[in-house]
């Protein structure tokens, strides 16, 4: 058995083109529901993943083809998306400040893409 992770996946999006339509697909295929919120002109669907201690969403963007983005919790968003560069990472978004904390997106060179996210629980904010 592998042992837990220090960085452990703690959210999970999907980023579509047809967020109605992909919502309606994993309400029948796998009985999630979704809850739409509310952010200024834009919404998003959440998912309740796994009870309480996993979440998701459902994005609406432009993109050529459906994504997941993972969400793995670190310490410091700025010090992981740093690192991440140094290893060859593009920075697709930067460090930003939420209503619950910090997430940063990073493509790997391989292709994949990840996200950093630090809870304001955690501590203090970056740097």
């Amino acid at each position: 058995m592998i042992a837990p992770t220090r960085h452990p996946v703690v959210h999970l999006e999907l980023h579509t083109g047809d967020r109605e339509r992909a919502s309606a697909f994993y309400a029948e295929l796998l009985r999630w529901r979704t809850e739409r919120i509310d952010a200024g002109p834009a919404s998003y669907h959440a998912l309740g993943l796994c009870g309480a201690a996993f979440g998701g969403g459902i994005v609406q963007c432009p993109t050529r083809r459906p994504v997941w983005l993972p969400y793995v919790e670190v310490d410091r968003v700025d010090e992981m998306t740093d690192r991440a560069g140094r290893l060859g990472a593009c920075v697709l978004l930067e460090p930003r400040e939420g209503p619950a904390g910090w997430r940063s997106v990073v493509a790997t060179p391989e292709g994949g893409e990840i996200a950093f996210w630090q809870p304001k629980a955690a501590g203090r904010g970056p740097a």
